[in-house]
């Protein structure tokens, strides 16, 4: 059994069944009628709490939505469709009597599991779940389940795409933007479920059972929440622990933890890597990836145009996905050639005078910063910060002395990234986004390239990391329309 410092083994955390089952609320549900005249408390009205809401509202169930903010914070776009439905909203707090009296607790994925409400809802005996466990009871359709510290949103469209363009009614969502539930909602029937998946909502798990289960890499992220790297890896790995002799686990073989994993003889597993190994079902081989379903395919990636080893990394993880669920040969050598860069991932956003502009503010995480990084080969000038969320940037200091000629500092945590980098390249410390992409272009020279990618989240400064991507580009279509 493959091990990695600081958590237990895969077969060891499997085996522990979830302390918060409930009576009323079977691992196997068949049918809607077991929910209707529940009562379910919702935690949170962000996009996923909405949905719960509307969907269990929808099939009868007896809906409260506890929310922290006040009536005035919420936007009334969102409320009125509920108070329609007649869900009952407590705002400004959490009431400790609307979870005691409950049926089962519903919550959002940046909810935390230890709040004391539910704390006390779970010693009264109330099952506290997450949006994604309950609505996955209720879906018919196979789901394709993929997590990882990064590139998980830009591996689930390229895989809903590449289903869609073989004649699949995909339903792409989960943490990419669209929660499960909202299928639901909505009375939606397709052939297959395409889901990202965070390890907050894999916290809440116990039936979930992908036909498809992917894990793209395991690196540091959420220190803030966890209580240690182990605890975050342990979530990660979740994801399989349901699955049986017909479904699909699917790992990069390159990344180190999981290349030492070992799982149950009880499902598929396929591994993958850029080099050809033993025991690898696909790699890539000179300008081609190579897939192997029965036998190896061999697909061109000359008009792949997501750049970086990361984004090669991506397409054999789709690659496998893909033959796995009998997606034609051809159709996926097309949707190769269709595939492009998600809005704030490695996004291209402009030029001028030879320099060009990046938009990478979804690296919320040292690791996404080095992969973007070293996905280009001519200088760059980058713009990082923001809150910082625990994890060290001594691996950015060591990418740095090749790749990066300066570096303009953002947000709350610009001191402790300057402390590490300040070693290696020159550092720049400006209060806002208009100062850093001015500050970059200034330090810049025809041929390089002004990268934002942040490292960290973007609550300092920002709504989220889209408000920060938008803000970056709107200052970048100033320098580039001669505005500044």
């Amino acid at each position: 059994m493959g091990r990695a410092e600081g958590y237990r083994s895969f077969l060891d955390h499997s085996n522990n069944p979830c302390p918060y089952s409930h009576e009323y609320f079977e691992v196997k549900m068949k049918n809607y009628l077991e929910l209707k005249g529940k009562n379910i408390v919702v935690v949170g009205l962000g996009v996923s709490g909405y949905w719960a809401a509307r969907w269990l509202a929808s099939i009868g169930v007896r809906v409260t939505v506890s929310e922290a903010k006040h009536d005035r914070e919420l936007d009334p776009a969102v409320l009125e469709p509920l108070l329609h439905m007649g869900v009952k909203v407590e705002t400004g707090g959490h009431r400790k009597d609307t979870f005691e009296r409950a049926d089962a607790v519903v919550i959002s994925p940046g909810v935390p599991h230890e709040m004391d409400v539910l704390d006390k809802a779970r010693k009264k005996g109330v099952w506290v779940t997450g949006e994604l466990e309950l609505a996955s009871r209720f879906i018919q359709a196979p789901i394709v389940a993929v997590t990882g510290t990064n590139g998980k949103s830009t591996v689930t469209s390229m895989i809903g795409q590449a289903l869609k363009m073989g004649g699949l009614n995909t339903y792409v969502g989960g943490n990419i933007g669209t929660p499960l539930s909202a299928l639901l909602a909505q009375g939606l029937n397709p052939d297959v479920v395409v889901a990202e998946v965070s390890s907050f909502q894999l916290d809440t798990i116990e039936s979930f059972c992908p036909k498809v289960a992917l894990v793209l890499n395991i690196t540091r992220d959420h220190l803030d929440r966890y209580k240690g790297f182990g605890g975050y890896v342990e979530s990660k790995l979740r994801i399989f622990q349901n699955q049986e002799e017909e479904d699909c686990a699917i790992i990069c073989d390159d990344d180190p933890i999981l290349s030492a994993l070992e799982l149950p003889r009880t499902r598929r597993l396929l591994r993958y890597g850029i080099t050809k190994k033993r025991d690898r079902d696909a790699y890539v081989h000179q300008d081609s990836i190579l897939v192997r379903n029965g036998k190896f395919h061999k697909f061109s990636t000359k008009h792949y145009r997501l750049p970086g080893i990361h984004n090669m990394q991506n397409l054999l993880a789709v690659g496998l996905t893909c033959t796995f669920l009998g997606v034609d040969p051809e159709i996926f050598q097309s949707a190769i050639r269709h595939f492009k860069p998600l809005p704030h991932r490695m996004e291209w956003v402009g030029e001028t005078n030879g320099i060009s502009f990046y938009n990478d503010s979804k690296a919320t995480n040292v690791d996404a910063v080095v992969r973007a990084i070293e996905g280009f080969e001519r200088p760059i000038i980058l713009i990082a910060g923001g809150r910082h969320k625990g994890a060290s940037y001594e691996p950015l200091a060591k990418v740095a002395k090749q790749h990066i000629k300066v570096a303009i500092l953002i947000g709350e945590a610009a001191e402790l990234i300057e402390e590490a980098l300040g070693r290696v390249v020159p550092c720049y410390r400006v209060e806002s986004m208009d100062k850093a992409v001015m500050e970059a272009y200034r330090k810049a020279d025809p041929g390089d390239i002004v990268l934002l990618s942040p490292a960290c989240s973007s609550f300092d400064m920002f709504l989220d990391y889209k408000d920060r991507g938008e803000k970056f580009k709107e200052a970048v279509r100033r320098i580039t329309n001669g505005q500044e």
